[in-house]
C-alpha cells in the first residue's frame, strides 16, 4: 500500500471536514485568532518575565544564591532547548490541535509541580518543563496555528495578536506579585496551573482546527484563489521575485516543496533544509537571539535592577503596565507597516533600540526615568515580537513551518537561556548591572548592520519546469 504524502499526514488527528468551521457565520480564522491568542497568553509561566516575580521568593525560601538560582535557569532553558526541532516536527505531523491540548495540558501539571520545589534539583527541574512547554511548546503551537489560517493579512493578524497579548501578558507580573502577595508564591502556581487545566486545555480541545484546506477552505477566508491576491495591499509574503546567488535549492531538492505548495498559488513553500541555505534564516536566527538572550537576561533580573537604583518591587510590577500597553501600539503598527516594508529594516530598528533598553537600565534613578524606561522598553518588544512571528512563514511558507519554526526556536531558547547568568554573576562579584548592561549594548549594534545588509529576502526555490 502507498504511503500518505507528508501533507496528508500532517494533521492526522483532525484532518476531518469539521461541522463547528461550517456552521460559523464568519471565517473560522477569527476563531483561530482568539484561541493562538490565549494560547500566548497562557505560556506567561513559563516566560522570563513571568519568573521575574517569583525569582526573589526562591533565593528567600530556598536558601540559593541569585547566581545559582540565574545558572539553574540558564541550564534549564539550554536544556529545554533541545527538544523544540522535534517538537515542530511534531506540530506538522499531528497538527495544532492536538498539540496545544497536549501542551496546555503538561505546562497546567508543570506549574502544580512547582508548587512542591524544596531545593535546587527539584527547581531546576521545574524551570526545565515550564521553559519546555511554556517558553517552547505553546508559545510555537499558538503562533504557527494562526500562521496557518493567514497568509495574505498574515501581518496586520499578528499586530492584533500582539496587542491582546501584550497587554494581557504585560500584567502578568503585577498579577503574578499580588496573588503572591495575597496567597504565597506555593499556591500562586497551583492556581496558575488550574488556569491552564480549566481553560486553556477545554479551549483548544473545542475550538482549534488545523489548516484551512483540510475544511474546504482558503487563507485568508478567500472565496477563490484568486480572491486572496492583495487582500492585505501588497503581494504574497514570499513571493519577492529578486533572486540572489546565495545556494537556491535544485530541481530535485525543491520539487516535493514546490508540490506540496498550498491552495494559495502565490505562496511558496520551503523545505527546513532549504531555508537554512539561506543568508536571511541565519542573520534572522541571530537578531533575534541576540535579543531573546539580553531581554530574557533583563527581564529576569529586573526586580532586583529596580532595586539597585532605589526603586521599590512594587515599582518594577507597575512598570510592566506601559511596557505592555506600548508594545500592543507597536506591534499593531507594524502589522501594518510589515506588508510594505521589508522585515530585515524592522528587525534592524528594533535592534538599534535594544542598545538604547540595555544602557537606560544601567542608570534608573526616578520613578519617572522607569516609567520612561518601560515605554521605550515596551516599543522596541512590539517591533521585535511582530517580526519574530511572523517572518519565517512570510519568508517560507506554511508547509514546513513547524519544522522551520522548531529549529529557529532552539536557537531563540538557547540564546535566552545565556542572558540570566552573566547578568547575575555580574551582580554578585561587582554589586551592579552597570558594567555588563553597557557592555551588552555592542552586540544588538553590530547585529542591526549585519540585517540591512546580509539578512535580504531569500531567492525562490527552484521549480519544477
Amino acid at each position: 500500500m502507498e504511503k500518505d504524502p507528508p501533507e496528508r499526514r500532517q494533521t492526522r488527528y483532525a484532518s476531518r471536514p469539521s461541522r463547528l468551521v461550517h456552521s460559523t457565520p464568519f471565517y473560522y480564522g477569527w476563531v483561530i485568532v482568539a484561541i493562538g491568542a490565549t494560547g500566548g497568553i497562557m505560556t506567561n509561566p513559563g516566560q522570563t518575565p513571568g519568573f521575574s516575580a517569583f525569582l526573589n521568593h526562591f533565593i528567600a525560601d530556598l536558601g540559593l544564591s541569585r547566581s545559582v538560582v540565574s545558572t539553574l535557569y540558564t541550564a534549564a532553558t539550554l536544556t529545554a532547548s533541545l527538544f523544540l526541532p522535534w517538537v515542530g516536527r511534531l506540530f506538522d505531523r499531528h497538527g495544532s490541535r492536538f498539540m496545544i491540548c497536549l501542551f496546555s495540558l503538561l505546562l497546567g501539571l508543570a506549574c502544580i509541580y512547582m508548587s512542591l520545589v524544596r531545593n535546587a534539583v527539584m527547581l531546576f527541574f521545574g524551570f526545565v518543563i515550564l521553559r519546555q512547554f511554556g517558553q517552547g511548546s505553546l508559545t510555537l503551537a499558538s503562533k504557527n496555528v494562526i500562521n496557518l489560517w493567514w497568509v495574505l493579512r498574515r501581518g496586520r493578524i499578528m499586530g492584533i495578536v500582539g496587542v491582546i497579548g501584550a497587554l494581557l501578558s504585560g500584567l502578568f507580573p503585577y498579577l503574578a506579585n499580588t496573588l503572591i502577595d495575597q496567597y504565597g508564591w506555593r499556591w500562586t502556581y497551583v492556581i496558575l496551573g488550574g488556569i491552564l487545566l480549566g481553560i486553556m486545555l477545554p479551549l483548544g480541545w473545542i475550538f482549534t482546527r488545523d489548516r484551512p484546506e483540510d475544511h474546504g477552505l482558503l487563507p485568508d477566508g478567500a472565496g477563490e484563489t484568486d480572491e486572496a491576491e492583495g487582500a492585505d495591499g501588497g503581494v504574497a509574503p514570499n513571493t519577492d521575485p529578486a533572486p540572489q546567488d546565495e545556494s537556491a535549492p535544485s530541481d530535485e531538492e525543491s520539487a516535493p516543496s514546490s508540490r506540496t505548495a498550498s491552495a494559495n498559488p502565490l505562496e511558496i513553500n520551503w523545505t527546513l533544509a532549504q531555508a537554512k541555505r539561506t543568508h536571511a534564516f541565519w542573520v534572522t536566527c541571530g537578531a533575534m537571539s541576540c535579543v531573546a538572550m539580553l531581554n530574557t537576561g533583563l527581564y529576569f533580573h529586573i526586580f532586583s535592577v529596580f532595586e539597585d537604583g532605589g526603586l521599590s518591587s512594587s515599582t518594577a510590577a507597575t512598570v510592566f503596565v506601559p511596557i505592555a500597553a506600548t508594545s500592543a501600539a507597536f506591534q499593531l503598527i507594524s502589522g501594518l507597516v510589515i506588508t510594505r516594508v521589508h522585515p530585515r529594516f524592522l528587525l534592524a530598528i528594533s535592534l538599534l533600540m535594544e542598545c538604547v533598553v540595555l544602557v537606560s537600565a544601567a542608570h534608573l534613578t526616578s520613578v519617572t526615568h522607569a516609567y520612561a524606561f518601560g515605554i521605550f522598553w515596551g516599543a522596541q518588544s512590539g517591533i521585535e515580537m511582530l517580526v519574530m512571528a511572523v517572518v519565517f512563514a512570510n519568508y517560507y511558507g506554511r508547509r514546513h513551518l513547524g519544522a522551520i519554526a522548531g529549529f529557529s526556536s532552539t536557537l531563540l531558547v538557547a540564546a535566552s537561556a545565556l542572558g540570566p547568568m552573566p547578568f547575575g554573576i555580574a551582580r554578585d562579584l561587582m554589586g551592579g548591572y552597570g558594567p555588563v548592561l553597557t557592555t551588552m549594548a555592542i552586540v544588538p549594534f553590530s547585529l542591526a548592520f549585519a540585517c540591512i545588509f546580509l539578512g535580504k529576502p531569500p531567492a525562490r526555490p527552484a521549480t519544477d519546469s
